[in-house]
Formats: structure tokens, C-alpha cells, sequence
């Protein structure tokens, strides 16, 4: 049997992620968010959803750019920290220890420690009640080399142990259940 809930935003998990913005490193500000997504594939874009409250949300809105930084178990601390403290009151990377570095495309810094950092610019800004979405075009995407393999050339993104948030929690993701299109192949197929 099953109880109906009130509507809520319970679509979980989510990826646990640090936005980083500013234009100067005087500005240079990381929020975390998990309401961030793949919007479309050709043209890449993207979205954050903030509150309109948040120390970011200015920043962001005003210099219209930003890095999504995926993060991994090794960045829980670094990322549940980020996600609780005001850059109001803390120069963020200072604080945890991460490294700002310069993005190839956008004036917001990507965070070194992270394995992929997505460079975007913002297109759209929705304001939707609680929190406003950016939507963005990626322009660049930053990739660690570590994580790439030689032989293949496959961004092997799995061995970097990725951060999820589920209703309140932060999890790894666990073991490969079977890559895509694994339920439908046929015995010597490849797919």
C-alpha cells in the first residue's frame, strides 16, 4: 500500500555538485546545488536551479557565467561544506583547501580537484518561485587526464568514486549494474 504525499520535489538521486562563479578572485565564490541537469544534447546545455537569496545567485546573474564541478566521495566534506556556509562569510576555496584555476572559456574559475568541470553561459534566467533557473550553454568541458584511458581514449568518469545526493543524504554510486542498451543485447552482439 502507498500513502499520497503532498507535491514535492522528490526525484532523487540527484548529482551532488560545486558551482563555482565570480569573475576575480575577490568574487570567486562555490555554492553546491543537486538541482542541475542535462537539458539538451545538440546544442549542449545545461541548468542550475538557485534561490534568489544565496551569495551566488548575484554573482552568477551578473557576470551571466559559471562551472558545474562534478564532485566525488573524496569532496563529500568539501562539498556538504560548501552547500552550508555563505561565501558571505567565507572565501570558500580558502576554507576547504580547493584550488581555483583559470577555465579555458568562461571568467569563473573551474576547481582543480574535481574531475570534470563543465564551463557554461548562461542563455535564460526563469524565475520559478523558490529558486530561479539558469539556463546555460556548455561551452567548454575540462576533463582530468587521470580518468582518461590511453589506450581507448574513453573518459573512464566512473573511477572517480561520483557523489549523489538522495532526500537529505550524500551517497556514492555503488556497483555497474550494466551499461546502455545492456538489457536488449543479444548473446555476441556489441552494442
Amino acid at each position: 500500500m502507498k500513502q499520497d504525499w503532498k507535491p514535492g520535489t522528490m526525484i532523487y538521486p540527484l548529482p551532488a555538485v560545486m558551482i563555482s562563479c565570480g569573475s576575480s578572485p575577490e568574487e570567486y565564490n562555490i555554492i553546491t546545488a543537486s538541482w542541475v541537469g542535462t537539458i539538451c544534447t545538440n546544442p549542449p546545455m545545461c541548468y542550475i536551479s538557485i534561490r534568489p537569496e544565496r551569495h551566488s545567485y548575484n554573482i552568477i546573474k551578473r557576470n551571466m557565467e559559471f562551472v558545474i564541478n562534478i564532485t566525488t566521495e573524496e569532496l563529500a566534506r568539501e562539498t556538504d561544506w560548501c552547500g552550508v556556509r555563505s561565501g558571505k562569510d567565507f572565501n570558500k576555496f580558502k576554507e576547504m583547501n580547493l584550488t581555483p584555476e583559470k577555465a579555458a572559456i568562461v571568467q569563473a574559475p573551474i576547481i582543480k580537484e574535481s574531475p570534470l568541470n563543465i564551463e557554461c553561459r548562461v542563455r535564460e534566467i526563469i524565475s520559478l518561485g523558490s529558486h530561479d533557473m539558469f539556463i546555460a550553454d556548455v561551452v567548454n568541458v575540462k576533463a582530468d587526464e587521470k580518468f582518461i584511458n590511453p589506450e581507448t581514449g574513453k573518459f573512464e568518469l566512473e573511477k572517480a568514486k561520483l557523489l549523489s545526493y538522495s532526500h537529505g543524504q550524500y551517497y556514492g554510486l555503488g556497483e555497474n549494474l550494466g551499461h546502455f542498451g545492456w538489457s536488449v543485447k543479444k548473446k555476441g552482439e556489441n552494442l
